[in-house]
């Protein structure tokens, strides 16, 4: 597949200092549909409305996934891309969990840097914090009703330019534990499909309605460990701001960002590195938690409601020294400013 980069435009006028997390629609947008035993070459387009069978197994059974990544733009004018060959693999991933056919790595890249260059005039400026949030996904689709895997497949990227997906930025945020199940012990949780978020709007909703930022998940099994926060995944920093642990669990979802965060935190920062257990009833190990996510980047924890018990980190009004170093070394890194390891910035 080839592509050719478009002439320079000037930015779009958009106020990027009080850009969210919503839906805004760029101009280009690619698409690529499975039949016959393989996927086509794929193509832009400037319709942003899928056509499809109502019969489609997306619609009905959930066989469907999906990815979140970002394009930034460096000082120099360049753009990069994060780490995106794991955004593919985690994509095959879900897509062999729900039984779709795999996007290659070198197709979901070559997608990306497609939709990325289509729409180079929507990433915000380096310095503003913003970055190009790409959303690829593959979804079942064609004539069908009963309940097996589809006959037909599309694969799509499109692109949104977004700020911060939590009011504030790197500000604490504070979250409630829920009494829901995000997934089930042997389900889909590490699979980035709807389902999951489907079962996540009430228990969000909830928490937003007392006030949190949203709702974080304990174990299914127990409902004694922390698993995830939101839609995003959990780290926290011991009393003795020597180790980044975070949890470890089958039915969490693996973040690009919280692997990205581990390989820092030993590499960068000489912290001791910990999967494992973190208990929600034995908080006072931690000094500092946070959220962290493609959308979320990191978020501080300010505090956690578990039951009639408020416990709170480092502070709720001030991020904590290691969250901090944390941060600016990840965006260092994607915007450019900071020397990445090799092979997590891919240039478009």
């Amino acid at each position: 597949m080839t592509s050719q980069t478009p002439a320079a435009r000037p930015p779009v006028n958009l106020d990027w200092s009080t850009l969210g997390f919503s839906y805004i629609r760029t101009d280009e947008r690619y698409l690529s549909h499975w039949r016959g035993g393989a996927w086509d070459s794929g193509t832009l387009t400037l319709d942003n409305v899928l056509h499809i069978s109502e019969g489609s197994t997306a619609l009905h059974y959930g066989q469907q996934c999906f990815e979140g990544l970002k394009a930034y733009r460096a000082a120099d004018g360049s753009v990069n891309l994060f780490r995106p060959d794991r955004n593919a693999a985690r994509m095959q991933e879900s897509c062999r969990r729900v039984l779709m056919p795999e996007v290659s790595t070198e197709q979901f890249i070559e997608a990306c840097r497609q939709v990325v260059r289509a729409n180079d005039h929507w990433i915000p400026p380096h310095g503003t914090g913003g970055a190009l949030y790409l959303r690829p996904y593959v979804i079942g689709v064609g004539d069908n009703i009963g309940v097996r895997s589809a006959p037909e497949f599309l694969f799509g990227v499109f692109a949104i330019p977004v700020g911060a997906y939590f009011k504030g930025g790197l500000t604490p945020h504070n979250f409630i534990t829920s009494g829901y199940d995000r997934a089930a012990p042997q389900g889909t949780g590490a699979a980035k499909v709807g389902g999951n978020y489907a079962a996540s709007l009430l228990p969000g909703l909830e928490a937003k309605q007392r006030q949190f930022a949203d709702a974080i998940y304990l174990d299914p099994a127990t409902h004694t460990k922390i698993e995830e926060v939101g839609a995003a995944n959990f780290f926290a920093i011991t009393r003795d701001g020597q180790s980044f642990v975070t949890p470890q669990s089958p039915s969490i979802l693996p973040s690009i960002t919280k692997y990205s965060l581990l390989h820092l935190a030993e590499h960068r920062l000489g912290l001791k590195v910990v999967e494992g257990d973190v208990l929600i009833d034995d908080l006072d190990r931690y000094s500092e938690a946070g959220a962290c996510g493609t959308a979320a980047v990191i978020t501080p924890i300010g505090g956690i409601q578990h039951g009639d018990d408020f416990h709170v980190f480092y502070s709720e009004t001030e991020v904590g020294p290691v969250t901090r170093r944390l941060y600016d070394e990840l965006t260092g890194i994607q915007f450019g400013d900071r020397p990445a390891p090799e092979g997590w910035l891919v240039q478009v």
